[in-house]
């Protein structure tokens, strides 16, 4: 007998419901349903639009109730940084805002007039990234967004969803540790950082851990969608990346790293307490909370994004390619035609990214790539040499070499990128599993509800379910000579 548990698995590009089935220490995920997820522009600002997202996930549940009786539990994954602001009614107040929205432009800096940027670390322990919550809070409070007055709650985005699953309120600690406004130690909200943003303490919900179990679902949503009203709703990490390290394959204790590869990169290790000292801020390092008070001490880097936004101008331009098409065309193309910086903040804007890399590329003395092949090579060839610079940043901070790298997530499929990282790094890459946020999410809930013991037992399935690739460095020299023309570009 399987036990069975729901995933919602929601991204900045798109969301899915996935189910879980768990028998005979494997689990099995099947995908029910997918949906897009695209911000809308509101008055030349971009929001989401959360009524339609929930509108596809409560389908997602109806399939899943009535292929799959005995569900057992949901839980819901996002991405971080967004939030929802409830009024006295409980109501959404407006749509939330969309990280890449420019109303944080400037608000690092007047962030940085009321406290200063080594209090914020010391406090959080958080890399600095505009789009980061705190500062979407500070931009809340100088006009881009509701009167505080008027605002009962603030929710993180999986737990605005699991409100409306469950009606608690709470903050998932993997969630709240992305804001820049948790304190890590403490495991409490920085009320000296939301005070410096004008956000009264009392908007804060309460902090649950990942795993915790919020109830069962509202009987009335379980009436209207033909589903249980047993089924149990559970605080996966709802941080999409928690979820998917808390899946990474691996064994014991070992000197290893993982690499969550999507439209971000996440690349890091695993450690008991936060490093939150002046060298990881010199370095941009972030301490997250993950799995079993675990910390995920990780760089934000951006990831495959760049060749998403090169599709979509292709696209517009009448000319449709599939990922597994642009990676065909990458393997044929010249290698190391050019190079560029993928940490250069140009690429984390969207529109026109072909001649975004045109003009890193004249600005840095390279012929621009010719092809689209040689875009999408350009893009892999210098986001694998991105990860060597972080691994070697990383290694000086934690104080020994990566033996292994788990590359898990969607660009695990990717095989190119798979073999120039484990080229570019010099050591093995194990790719695999590409679905490892769902399985988190999943197994996190097996774990609340008793069918799994903990972190090493969630990894133990993981590694009995998957197929998992492995890459050895093949072509080390030819890679250790671009490497210094990279670090040259990367400053």
């Amino acid at each position: 007998m399987s036990a069975k548990f729901l995933a919602f698995d929601l991204g900045a590009e798109s969301g899915r419901a996935v189910l879980g089935e768990l028998a005979n220490e494997k689990i099995q995920l099947t995908e029910l349903c997918r949906f897009l997820n695209k911000p809308r522009e509101v008055d030349g600002h971009w929001h989401w639009t959360t009524a339609e997202f929930f509108k596809a996930m409560t389908d997602g549940l109806a399939k899943a109730g009535k292929a799959h009786p005995g569900l057992l539990s949901l839980g819901c994954d996002t991405w971080g940084v967004d939030y929802v602001t409830l009024g006295d009614d409980d109501r959404m107040i407006e749509e939330p805002w969309c990280y890449r929205d420019s109303r944080t432009d400037g608000m690092m800096e007047k962030a940085f007039g009321k406290v200063s940027k080594a209090e914020i670390y010391e406090e959080t322990g958080i890399q600095f990234m505009s789009l980061n919550t705190l500062y979407q809070l500070f931009a809340a409070s100088s006009g881009f967004g509701p009167d505080w007055a008027k605002v009962k709650t603030v929710l993180l985005m999986a737990d605005y969803f699991h409100y409306l699953f469950s009606g608690r309120k709470v903050a998932e600690v993997s969630l709240a540790s992305t804001t820049q406004a948790y304190n890590p130690r403490t495991r409490k909200w920085a009320e000296k950082l939301l005070k410096a943003a004008g956000v009264p303490g009392r908007v804060m919900p309460e902090i649950v851990p990942a795993g915790a179990r919020l109830g069962s679902i509202q009987p009335a949503m379980a009436k209207q969608y033909g589903v249980s009203e047993k089924i149990q709703v559970v605080t996966p990490c709802s941080h999409d990346t928690g979820s998917a390290v808390a899946a990474v394959p691996a064994s014991g204790s070992g000197r290893w790293a993982y690499l969550s590869c999507g439209t971000w990169s996440l690349l890091g290790v695993e450690l008991p307490e936060p490093m939150i000292n002046e060298r990881s801020l010199a370095a941009g390092f972030t301490n997250e909370a993950g799995f079993g008070n675990t910390i995920r001490f990780l760089k934000n880097i951006v990831g495959l994004w760049i060749l998403q936004e090169c599709r979509r101008h292709w696209e517009k331009q009448g000319e449709v390619l599939d990922y597994a098409q642009l990676t065909r065309m990458a393997g044929e193309a010249r290698p190391f035609a050019a190079l560029i910086n993928p940490a250069d903040e140009r690429f984390n804007k969207a529109g026109e990214m072909p001649g975004r890399i045109d003009a890193f590329c004249r600005e840095s003395g390279q012929t621009p790539p010719q092809t689209k092949g040689e875009y999408a090579r350009c893009i892999l060839e210098s986001l694998a040499l991105e990860y060597r610079r972080v691994v070697e940043v990383l290694e000086g901070l934690v104080g020994y070499s990566i033996e292994t790298l788990h590359l898990v997530g969607g660009g695990s499929k990717n095989r190119l990128l798979c073999q120039f990282t484990a080229d570019a790094l010099g050591c093995p890459v194990v790719s695999g599993p590409d679905e490892a946020t769902a399985l988190g999410n999943c197994l996190i809930q097996a774990q609340c509800l008793g069918q799994v013991r903990d972190l090493a037992h969630i990894r133990q399935i993981v590694r009995n379910s998957v197929p998992l690739g492995q890459f050895v460095p093949e072509q080390v020299d030819a890679w250790k000579k671009q490497y210094g023309k990279f670090r040259g570009l990367a400053g």
